[in-house]
């Protein structure tokens, strides 16, 4: 099975500006989900850190997908064009039980775009059925952007509203 995700609004359901979308594939099979990230490269300082895990990159410029399994269990991966990123395993919301787990996030640059891949084995992810929603970042100040697949309103942006995901079998 093949999804493809856009970040098409902002959090509070504005329209992203085409410059700013950001795609993510997913491809699912028996073994895992490869996830393919694609997004126009905003400019902003990268991180003072080698490229590799960094936890508090939702601070940078970076495209993040959650999948949610039934139990309220769900993973948030997080890849930003200087080669890093993060992978958080959740038992409710925002709730951290494992930072550490062994991925690996190959990142490339093609003009004013850059990509990532990372391959996500079951043995990573939530029990299915799975919902998933996708989110893109970027900018600083006044001017930072919070984009979504599935936006959930509110006051401020929050990505861990789980029941604005959608089910993966209804693709």
């Amino acid at each position: 099975m093949r999804l493809h995700l856009r970040t098409l609004s902002t959090w509070d359901h504005q329209p992203a500006l085409p410059s700013e979308i950001a795609d993510v594939w997913l491809t699912i099979d028996e073994q895992g989900v490869r996830v393919r990230m694609d997004a126009p490269f905003a400019g902003d300082p990268v991180p003072p850190a080698p490229p590799g895990r960094l936890h508090g990159l939702w601070e940078f410029e970076v495209v993040e997908l959650m999948i949610a399994g039934a139990d309220d269990h769900y993973v948030e991966l997080e890849c930003g064009p200087a080669g890093h990123w993060l992978f958080l395993q959740l038992a409710g919301v925002r709730n951290i039980v494992n930072a550490h787990a062994p991925i690996e996030c190959s990142t490339r640059h093609s003009g004013d775009r850059w990509s990532a891949s990372v391959w996500l084995p079951n043995a990573l992810l939530p029990s299915p059925p799975w919902r998933v929603n996708a989110f893109a970042i970027h900018g600083q100040g006044s001017a930072r952007r919070y984009l979504a697949w599935r936006p959930a309103g509110g006051d401020r942006p929050d990505f861990h509203v789980l029941d604005v995901f959608e089910s993966v079998t209804d693709r």
